[in-house]
């Protein structure tokens, strides 16, 4: 009797990179893939904890590099559906672990968030 088998496929992690103002940025944490992080390195900011590309250039050699690894790497340019604003008050630490980008007004914090699933936590 043979034994019936299936090709599976490595589900792969998607990773969302938005255009914000002239930089197209992105917020992963590589803790499984420290090599691809050191070729990625040259686009980390310390600063805001995110990558960063100043040209579509560099955005596209990013994107083969995370295609290259197992991430399915998506361009967003329309930022309507992750964006959460909350109110100047608010406790907002555990909503900018997952934030991209994050902006102040008088009355709210309005920040960008790295997925749909950090949209649903941060609201």
């Amino acid at each position: 009797m043979s034994v019936q088998t299936f090709d599976v496929e490595e589900k792969r992690k998607r990773i969302n990179v938005f255009k914000v103002g002239k930089l197209w940025v992105f917020k992963y944490f590589f803790a499984d893939n420290q090599d691809l992080f050191r070729q990625l390195a040259y686009h980390y900011n310390r600063d805001t904890y995110r990558f960063e590309f100043k040209s579509l250039g560099e955005r596209n050699q990013g994107l083969k590099l995370l295609e290259r690894n197992g991430f399915n790497a998506y361009p967003i340019e329309d930022l309507k559906g992750y964006v959460v604003k909350l109110d100047k008050f608010s406790k907002y630490a555990p909503v900018l672990k997952n934030s991209v980008a994050f902006t102040e007004t008088p009355k709210e914090r309005i920040f960008l968030m790295k997925d749909h699933a950090a949209v649903d936590e941060g609201i």
